[in-house]
């Protein structure tokens, strides 16, 4: 089954409720479960780029690769500013960085580094800036504190899903 592309989404953040601790859960997770997911797999499936799209390492060095444009929007919204900073929609740090270059351990580790940065950070908020807000700038839209996180949240369990999606494509079992 083919997932919808990332860029296609629509999100709805209009839920009142503060369902900010199962969000953290899950970004805790992501670190975990990559690893889960790759543990094993042959170093040709893990560095296969089918139709020139990204390997699971690229998939992997993405996730890395945006955790602080993920901290620079939690500040933006800290901070009281009308809009969040934008992303490279043509994520360019990805496409030069190489990671099929690095060692998939290397990958799984700096992603988990960087990721418990940004846990600490979510750690430390007040339920109040748990709603504070800010405009995203792709999407137009307010996106409070707790709506970001779920946002990443969801773009984690997307390239988890293109990772299951290009394992299977190799006939292998994906865990």
């Amino acid at each position: 089954m083919q997932q919808i592309k990332w860029f296609e989404r629509k999100f709805d953040f209009s839920f009142q409720q503060n369902i900010f601790p199962s969000i953290v859960e899950r970004l805790s997770g992501t670190p975990l479960r990559l690893k889960a997911k790759v543990e094993g797999f042959p170093l040709e499936l893990l560095e296969a780029k089918p139709d020139g799209k990204w390997s699971i390492k690229e998939q992997i060095g993405h996730l890395n690769d945006l955790e602080p444009l993920w901290q620079g929007r939690l500040n933006d919204i800290l901070e009281n500013n009308d809009y969040m900073r934008p992303a490279d929609l043509e994520n360019k740090k990805t496409h030069i960085a190489q990671h099929n270059d690095s060692r998939i351990n290397d990958l799984l580790t700096q992603f988990e580094r960087s990721r418990r940065v940004t846990l600490s950070q979510l750690f430390e908020l007040t339920e109040k800036e748990i709603y504070k807000s800010a405009l995203h700038p792709r999407l137009r839209k307010p996106m409070r504190t707790m709506d970001l996180f779920l946002f990443v949240a969801e773009h984690d369990d997307h390239h988890l899903a293109r990772i299951t999606e290009l394992m299977n494509s190799h006939n292998l079992d994906s865990k």
